[in-house]
């Protein structure tokens, strides 16, 4: 099984590819989604923040008051550390256990669906990285517009995060999403044409033989962190 990681910028359009993929049942794994799970009422994510953070962040119903937890963490790094110390690892130890679910499923490929990719090193340790991509003109006027958000506090949001253009760089296949929805569709049917033709008619065989995929992964995770080096060398002797 291929496992893609798809990734983009804030209102670049990652969700549309990520439902795109999904209508043509490709497996996606919701990181965002993932991470509301793992502090649900009961769940050892909630008790963790609870202590850490006290019972006042819980609503009245025992979940999670998420704006209230947020206006706690907001502006204060070392809780934000706190939390994210409590909440990534939960949400990557689901995202395996979601991959593994479909790899024993026997299916072709699995979509994680994550907006930190990049930020997270998660990247790493996919077969494949794919970026949605728009410049950041477009991007700054489709979150003013979505957002009802001036344009002070839309550059406000988008200098939080990696540029666009920086997660390229890390990119095996770029969806560009700056013309009409009809043209990310027709990327995204290319992209997965793309997908078929690589993994070939015999992608089953990794079943039939596990050392086969087991190769195959080393292979692909080696040769991406083979060549993340040598662009890494050869942009540092540019400087």
């Amino acid at each position: 099984m291929l496992v893609i990681g798809l990734t983009g910028g804030i209102a670049t359009g990652k969700s549309t590819v990520s439902r795109l993929l999904k209508a043509k049942k490709i497996p996606i794994v919701d990181a965002d989604l993932l991470a509301r799970e793992v502090v649900l009422p009961g769940t050892s994510g909630l008790k963790k923040i609870v202590k850490e953070f006290g019972e006042d962040i819980l609503l009245p119903d025992g979940t999670l008051d998420r704006k209230k937890l947020g206006s706690v963490v907001f502006n204060d790094e070392a809780k934000r550390k706190k939390l994210n110390a409590i909440v990534h690892p939960a949400v990557r130890w689901a995202m395996f256990t979601k991959v593994v679910q479909y790899w024993v499923g026997s299916e072709k490929y699995c979509v994680l669906d994550v907006p930190l990719l990049i930020e997270g090193g998660v990247w790493k340790w996919v077969g494949k990285v794919v970026v949605v991509y728009c410049s950041a003109d477009i991007q700054l006027q489709r979150l003013m517009l979505r957002d009802n958000s001036t344009r002070e506090e839309a550059l406000a949001r988008l200098n939080s995060q990696l540029p666009i253009a920086e997660k390229v760089a890390y990119a095996d296949f770029v969806l560009d999403n700056s013309g009409s929805p009809q043209e990310l569709s027709s990327q995204v049917d290319a992209f997965v044409d793309k997908l078929d033709k690589e993994m070939g008619p015999l992608w089953w065989i990794g079943y039939i033989l596990p050392f086969v995929s087991l190769f195959s992964a080393f292979w692909l995770l080696g040769s991406r962190w083979m060549r993340r080096r040598f662009q890494r060398r050869r942009r540092a002797k540019k400087n």
